[in-house]
């Protein structure tokens, strides 16, 4: 796992039409799954669910990506703050969800190690 270049994921979102931010949440979930050490649901299982569900279950996601940063914070003994799990799944919810996962990606990027090559994502 290597932090992600943020504005590049947002970019490549948006050029694929969000076909990229599909493989974008899977990422976040398995990352966040290694990270936290936590058993859950993998990235592929979560798009295929959201897929079955026309959306319903990332909306579900969301909210639980919150909690399970939130614990990882604390994991990590990053003190203060609280769960951004209803802030996700408002982004989600008026049509903003690229901003949802830009803001998990970022907390998952203090985690992680430095990418050193700027154009990987």
């Amino acid at each position: 796992m290597r932090e992600k270049n943020i504005a590049l994921c947002i970019l490549f979102t948006i050029i694929t039409f969000g076909i990229y931010g599909l493989y974008w949440i899977i990422c976040l979930t398995n990352d966040s799954l290694e990270l936290s050490s936590e058993r859950g649901t993998n990235g592929g299982w979560v798009l295929i669910f959201t897929i079955i569900t026309l959306g319903i279950y990332g909306l579900y996601w969301s909210y639980i990506m919150g909690d399970r940063i939130y614990r990882l914070r604390q994991k990590h003994g990053l003190a203060g703050g609280s769960a951004n799990g209803a802030l996700y799944l408002i982004f989600c919810l008026i049509g903003f969800s690229i901003i949802a996962l830009a803001l998990m990606q970022n907390e998952i990027n203090r985690f992680l190690e430095p990418n050193p090559s700027a154009f990987m994502v």
